[in-house]
């Protein structure tokens, strides 16, 4: 096996477990590496480190995989690692969720590797070369484990491009998905597109968000901004909402969304979509004096990187403040942030500030984060994205 030396002092975090060694650390390569191939990494007194895949056009240039020198990456070593990870979500699945995520990437060794359950199908994405190497093997092993009617590829990703790898889409086993999949999550009825839908198809990642939201909405009026196919709306109709008013840019999104409503058999008449950029909706909203009761702010990811966050704070200042304007007293704001960059101190902050430059006073009374199916490896910080607060107005 080819070795990856790296330089004097750049080891300690490979040392402890994490996951990643930037391009910078590499001291020399010893042997023919080809991007995708596993390497064995060495520190500068040639002491094992542990194995990884190599990519030369990624800043991540090696994404580690086992720390134990006497495992091989092997046919068997890529199969017991999907195992592990499908059984650690099988009590997630139940008659009344049929959908979650299988495999989270780093966070169960399995770096750029993102497979998604819904209901009889599988979504998959991949992020790293080293995947491209393996993936019929990964995907025989989620066959053999639960049976999917199809596995669908959705690699059309701009990490790819990092990675010196093109988009690709398709099917990769069993049945092409048909054009909206019937999803169960917490009881409520989705129709998911996996092969048009944004990310996977469906954000699982919400799921537990959505039901504690909920539990805040009876007889109130509810803003839903940014909801894609209808999320926390129908949690909403589900926790008994007088009305709702929903929000995406997205007609797709939009159309969705209703046809999810009447398929839940809520009443369509306490609804209205609005297909329209979120900001400047939220602008008309303020113009016109509206009012609402409990409001939902879940925008797509601001910050992509550390370099992107003093913007992106910007950005999440002037939108919560849009928000905040338009609840009174005892009205309550959910706001979330997928940006990984943006931990949850920082978040506060922002949404302190713009309650500060909205004029109100406010307490935080929860705070949410990403559900089991998307664990955090202790060594792998990076991997907690997702995370949000509900705020009173006082």
């Amino acid at each position: 096996m080819s070795k990856i030396i790296l330089n004097k002092g750049k080891d300690k975090a490979a040392w402890q477990l994490h996951p990643w060694v930037f391009s910078g650390a590499i001291n020399k390569k010893i042997g023919t590496i080809k991007n995708g191939d596993v390497v064995s990494v060495y520190n500068s007194d040639d002491e094992f480190i542990a194995y990884g895949i190599y990519n030369n056009t990624s800043r991540v240039a090696v994404r580690l995989l086992e720390w134990n020198p006497t495992h091989t990456i092997d046919e068997n070593w890529w199969r017991l690692r999907v195992q592990k990870a499908v059984q650690n979500r099988a009590h997630l699945l139940h008659a009344n969720n049929d959908s979650v995520r299988l495999i989270f990437a780093e966070a169960d060794f399995l770096p750029g590797l993102i497979a998604d359950k819904y209901a009889d199908f599988i979504s998959i994405q991949v992020h790293a070369a080293g995947i491209e190497n393996v993936k019929s093997i990964i995907v025989d092993e989620l066959v053999k484990l639960l049976s999917p009617q199809g596995i669908y590829e959705r690699s059309d990703l701009k990490s790819r491009e990092h990675e010196g790898l093109p988009d690709t889409n398709g099917l990769l086993w069993g049945e092409t998905p048909p054009e909206f999949v019937d999803i169960v999550e917490n009881g409520i009825h989705y129709k998911v597109n996996i092969i048009d839908g944004q990310k996977s198809g469906f954000y699982c990642d919400q799921r537990e968000n959505r039901f504690l939201t909920a539990q805040y909405v009876k007889d109130k009026r509810v803003l839903d901004c940014f909801c894609y196919s209808g999320g926390f709306t129908l949690n909403a109709f589900r926790g008994e909402a007088a009305e709702v008013v929903s929000v995406d840019s997205s007609a797709l999104a939009i159309e969705t969304l209703k046809s999810n409503i009447v398929h839940n058999g809520f009443d369509a008449s306490k609804h209205r979509a609005v297909q329209s950029d979120v900001n400047k909706y939220l602008r008309t909203l303020g113009e016109q004096v509206e009012k609402f009761d409990v409001i939902v702010l879940d925008p797509p990811k601001y910050a992509p990187s550390r370099s992107a966050l003093d913007k992106a704070s910007r950005a999440y200042k002037d939108l919560n403040r849009r928000g905040l304007m338009l609840l009174e007293s005892g009205g309550l704001l959910a706001t979330f942030s997928c940006s990984g960059a943006m931990n949850i101190d920082t978040f506060k902050q922002v949404i302190a500030w713009a309650a500060l430059d909205a004029g109100k006073e406010i307490q935080f009374i929860r705070q949410f984060s990403q559900p089991e199916d998307h664990p955090v490896r202790a060594s792998f910080p990076e991997g907690e994205y997702l995370k949000g607060l509900l705020v009173r107005v006082l």
